[in-house]
């Protein structure tokens, strides 16, 4: 098995605040200086105009993915204002009403949430180090972590794409989620345990599955790795106007192809 160097973190005692600047209540992760607007159109996948107050805002979109069924013409969405000289923009786009729920767009959330996530124990008990963005083969998995003699990679993907409780990922074609899976089998038969997971960015989820429809080739690899020892879990998540945190698992449904 390949010696790596990991980084010891604070296992205890330690909020998404002070490791990411953006505040702490409650183990939540939280944004500051939040406001509400409609969202008026996406020109492209960086950017979109929020009418704020009367005035049409442009605003930085924090996810490439697609969202076109949350951000609809006219939806209620959350901004956080950020100005700042070095901005292109004073706003980012961080959350949305979809129905009577808040769903969270922000595509850095599900990593720095399951980081707390992990730091409270919550998953993997008695950990001692943690490695952030961990080089490994040819990727760079989101998480190394130790815990005793177990060591073992971890990939986080964020969900968005929800249809009446059915969650699913991904809302577009993503090469990169195949070849990170495929390298997490070549950690299962390095030694490594290996897990990926999905952080669904809203409650209510009834179950999870991959996105079959929109790209086949993900699921199907997928379930091969469930069946070469990697371990697929999938979290929701309590969403607010200025706060998000993880809270149940929810069931892990193969697709069909």
């Amino acid at each position: 098995m390949p010696i790596l160097t990991p980084v010891q973190v604070p296992i205890s005692g330690t909020c998404a605040g002070d490791l990411y600047e953006k505040g702490c209540r409650r183990n939540q992760m939280i944004y500051n200086n939040v406001i509400s607007g409609k969202f008026i159109d996406r020109p492209n996948r960086f950017i979109a105009n929020v009418e704020v107050e009367g005035i049409s805002r442009v605003c930085h979109v924090k996810n490439t993915g697609r969202c076109k069924e949350i951000l609809l013409p006219g939806t209620d969405v959350f901004l956080q204002h950020l100005p700042s000289p070095s901005r292109k923009t004073s706003y980012d786009l961080i959350s949305a009403y979809k129905g009577n729920k808040i769903i969270n767009i922000d595509s850095q959330a599900p990593n720095k949430i399951f980081m707390e996530f992990l730091q409270q124990g919550k998953l993997i008990p008695d950990i001692t180090h943690i490695k952030p963005e961990c080089r490994h083969l040819n990727s760079r998995f989101d998480f190394y972590v130790e815990s005793g003699d177990r060591k073992m990679f971890i990939e986080v993907k964020g969900v968005t794409l929800e249809k009446n409780g059915v969650m699913k990922f991904p809302d577009a074609p993503t090469e990169r989620g195949v070849r990170h899976v495929n390298e997490l089998c070549e950690c299962i038969r390095e030694g490594f345990e290996a897990y990926v997971i999905f952080v669904i960015q809203m409650k209510g989820a009834k179950y999870f599955t991959p996105n079959m429809d929109t790209h086949p080739k993900f699921g199907l690899v997928l379930e091969e790795a469930k069946q070469q020892g990697v371990k697929v879990l999938a979290f929701e998540c309590e969403a607010g106007d200025d706060y998000i945190f993880i809270t149940d698992e929810v069931p892990v449904i193969p697709g069909i192809a």
